[in-house]
């Protein structure tokens, strides 16, 4: 099982980005999926995840700009990123599970990516 992170890059504040979490060997259909980022020097934190039945909860620093969604037919999950700010700099990570949808209990996730960077410029 990989789980493959995609669609980092460098932008000025108030750009976007959308980040795509696909999976090779495995399909999410049964499962939670969510985002972590982690800053330098910091934990890794929970962003946001999207449970089976599509339902999303995120954290409250970015309730309003950031969007999860989940393509069966692609295997993928997506964050869209808007209205982004330099505190949003991070490794971001996404990360599944099959039994339950954990939420900030990153310990809890079976599978995770390695990764995409994500740079946000004043």
């Amino acid at each position: 099982v990989q789980l493959v992170e995609s669609g980092g890059g460098s932008v000025q504040a108030g750009g976007s980005l959308r980040l795509s979490c696909t999976a090779s060997g495995y399909t999410f259909n049964n499962d939670c999926v969510g985002w972590f980022r982690q800053a330098p020097g910091k934990e890794r934190e929970w962003v946001a995840n999207i449970d089976v039945g599509g339902r999303t909860t995120d954290t409250d620093s970015v309730k309003g700009r950031f969007t999860l969604s989940k393509d069966v037919a692609k295997n993928t999950v997506s964050l869209q990123m808007n209205s982004l700010k330099p505190e949003d700099t991070a490794m971001y990570y996404c990360a599944a599970d099959r039994r339950f949808c954990w939420g900030p209990k990153r310990t809890m996730y079976t599978y995770w990516g390695r990764g995409t960077q994500v740079t946000v410029s004043s």
